[in-house]
């Protein structure tokens, strides 16, 4: 009886908090930032999943905390701008701006204390012993012999010690800088504070002579040999502490020299305000005080770590851990049809197109054909979008090349992708000396479009060949992003390419184009447009159902679609990796909406979107686009992005048949988004399936033949 009671109440509970969520607007949807941090804290539990290497374990805390930097760089710094200008009420939370700051700054030291917990867990339930960090009290007199050693030679000339009083000034400290602050006793007797910032150009791990995995932390040597600095003083108490920066950067859009304001902007950025303070809970509360006034930072702003300071710093030890602490190499295979034609991406893409999907298959087909095109003497032209790819890119290598070779290489590079653009305002002016046309994009859109496209002399006619990509031109994070790559010789979708890149060095929008989607022209339209078909056919009794993999799920008018759809029956299936605002499973809202989030070995980023259109699920009638674009306003109206059609039979059968099966049964990695905002994971067996897993062992549709449907 009393669990029947129970049962009762948590049912009118629920009917209550039900129809709450359908009246109030601010309701209807989770808070972005909330959401972000739900995200990194998915992240982060994969470091307790025992069935992942050490190493990996590890890895997810650095992944983790490196992430939480980059929140506060941008998204807090953004929050507290706004709460600087009087802005009141957030509009899509109406929530008031200091006290959804207070929110997200209270919720962000939750996270950093389930970061401290996690790898305190991790380092004492060690199977084989990995790893041992020793304290100065735990170093043998010959590894003292040794440290000392090394760091007269490695460190202490690397080192600018900074006694503060009226001459010497609180220094400044760079974004992500970490320090040391000393409490001392001159030979008068006089207390003085002292800072030594370590240098960011050498390990924070140093690893000990000997075959265990044995390391001493820098900060510890500082301060164990610090007579060597301070010769005379005494050292009374230490501790670290570590500065966190506001990073956005402002442009004036109407600057004659846009390359020139990036690079006084990138200057101007490393002195961004400081939002976020982290001490060492060895530091004494006068320190605190000192470094809470000198930086000029509020408490709330201000995290005291239990354990250590910048754990994203244990990147270092990983790549030293022994290969069984180690996730095992994986290889990429190279598309079947690629090696068909003996590696001539042209043919290959002539006889047919193809779909890669990375990182199971390899990034080098990309590569191949720039390279081959750079060589190539009757291709003309080649267009490219750049928007993150790395310094040494040997895709920027192939277009200097084909420059070089008297080829025309129009190069659109997005100055404005974050944190990336000292490395694209250095790649600009290499592609520039070499000879291409380069153009920064446009000054109020971010160009997102993942875009190639090679014009091809071939007889008496000019053929064009596209790639179409979810992902960046970047060939190391292809190795871990989970990414589509279109190649194709279609004449509409490469004409649309052209317009796209005509749009793009002009200015000029194009009217009309033949199958590409493209944002901010027709995207957001677009998409309404299919959510209302699906809407339509439910009503009409028709199949009717949508898939869709992407990013983030933020605008709030697609959101509202997918809730007028899911009320008149539509099914819903949204996979979502990070942020997601819609709030899924509400009677009379979104009963038919499923969110799923996969976390694994590799990053989910590959976008599509996939609509019945009056047939069943893997019916020839669905409609399958992949994009450059997740369901946010800056996607939908502020960036260029590419959503293009997969209408190749092959093509469409590896999403419907292959890809998109795989992630829906996914147990081992899957997360399931509940109406209250938490996420759940299927309990624990030795069996689940693992879309990673499957990808890796088993040949692309398009790479390698047909293979049997996974049954949804």
């Amino acid at each position: 009886m009393k669990l029947k009671t129970s049962i009762s109440e948590a049912q009118l509970s629920l009917n209550l908090i039900t129809k709450k969520i359908i009246n109030n607007p601010n309701d209807r949807y989770f808070d972005r930032e909330l959401s972000w941090l739900s995200f990194n804290e998915r992240v982060l539990l994969n470091a307790f999943d025992e069935t992942i290497p050490f190493g990996e374990r590890l890895r997810f805390i650095t992944i983790s905390s490196e992430n939480l930097d980059e929140f506060y760089m941008v998204r807090i710094a953004g929050l507290v701008q706004l709460t600087s200008q009087g802005y009141k009420i957030i509009p899509e939370t109406g929530m008031r701006a200091d006290e959804l700051l207070k929110t997200v700054l209270n919720a962000s030291k939750d996270l950093k204390n389930k970061q401290q917990e996690c790898l305190k867990y991790l380092l004492k339930n060690q199977n084989n012993h990995e790893i041992s960090i020793l304290t100065e009290t735990e170093w043998s007199k010959e590894q003292l012999k040794w440290l000392e050693e090394y760091y007269e030679q490695n460190i202490l000339p690397l080192l600018t010690p900074t006694t503060l009083d009226p001459a010497h000034p609180f220094p400044f400290i760079q974004n992500k800088g970490k320090c040391v602050l000393m409490e001392m006793k001159d030979t008068n007797g006089i207390n003085k504070n002292c800072v030594i910032l370590l240098p960011d150009n050498i390990n924070r791990f140093i690893r000990l002579p000997g075959e265990q995995q044995q390391y001493a932390m820098l900060e510890s040597l500082v301060t164990k040999f610090v007579n060597l600095i301070y010769p005379e003083y005494k050292l009374l108490k230490s501790g670290m502490f570590r500065v966190i920066r506001d990073a956005e950067i402002e442009i004036d859009d109407e600057a004659d020299d846009l390359i020139g304001q990036f690079e006084s902007a990138i200057r101007a950025r490393k002195r961004g305000g400081v939002v976020s303070l982290i001490f060492s809970h060895d530091l004494s509360k006068a320190s605190q005080k000192l470094l809470t006034r000198e930086l000029n930072i509020s408490d709330d702003h201000i995290y005291v770590a239990e354990g250590y300071v910048g754990l994203s710093d244990f990147s270092e030890i990983i790549d030293n851990l022994p290969k069984e602490n180690l996730f095992e190499p994986y290889k990429p295979r190279m598309p079947q049809r690629i090696l068909d034609f003996k590696g001539d991406c042209f043919s290959a893409i002539k006889h047919k197109e193809i779909i890669v999907h990375h990182p199971y298959e390899s990034f080098d087909v990309v590569l191949s054909l720039l390279q081959q095109a750079a060589l190539d003497k009757n291709v003309l032209t080649i267009r490219q979008t750049l928007y993150r790819t790395s310094p040494d890119s040997p895709i920027v290598q192939a277009l200097v090349a084909a420059a070089e070779a008297g080829k025309s290489v129009i190069a659109v590079i997005e100055l404005k992708a974050r944190f990336d653009e000292e490395n694209n305002v250095q790649l600009a002016r290499n592609l520039e000396k070499a000879g291409a046309q380069v153009a920064y994009g446009l000054v109020d859109l971010k160009v997102h479009a993942k875009l190639s496209l090679i014009t091809r002399r071939e007889g008496k006619k000019l053929v064009s060949y596209a790639h179409c990509g979810t992902g960046n031109y970047h060939p190391y994070t292809a190795k871990i992003y989970t990414d589509f790559s279109l190649f194709t010789n279609d004449k509409n979708i490469c004409e649309d390419a052209r317009s796209v890149f005509n749009f793009l060095t002009s200015h000029v929008q194009p009217k009309k184009l033949n199958k590409m989607i493209i944002s901010p022209n027709y995207s957001f339209n677009w998409l309404i447009d299919k959510i209302d078909q699906e809407i339509k056919n439910c009503k009409n009794g028709l199949e009717s159902g949508i898939w869709i993999k992407c990013n983030a799920i933020v605008d709030q008018k697609v959101i509202e679609k997918f809730y007028e759809a899911s009320n008149v029956g539509v099914k819903i299936h949204l996979m979502v990796r990070g942020i997601c605002c819609l709030r899924p499973n509400v009677t009379g809202m979104s009963e038919n909406i499923t969110v799923t989030a996969i976390i694994g070995r590799f990053l989910e980023h590959g976008r599509f979107y996939v609509f019945a259109n009056k047939g069943k699920f893997q019916d020839d009638s669905n409609l399958v686009y992949i994009a450059s674009a997740d369901i946010m306003p800056r996607n939908l109206y502020h960036r260029v992005e590419a959503f293009i059609p997969l209408e190749n039979q092959t093509v469409r059968s590896q999403v419907l048949s292959q890809v998109l099966p795989a992630i829906i049964n996914d147990r081992k990695n899957s997360w399931i988004l509940n109406e209250f905002g938490e996420y759940y994971k299927y309990e624990e067996s030795d069996n689940l399936f693992c879309a990673h897993t499957y990808f890796m062992n088993n040949p692309s549709l398009s790479g390698q033949g047909s293979l049997a449907k996974i049954q949804t």
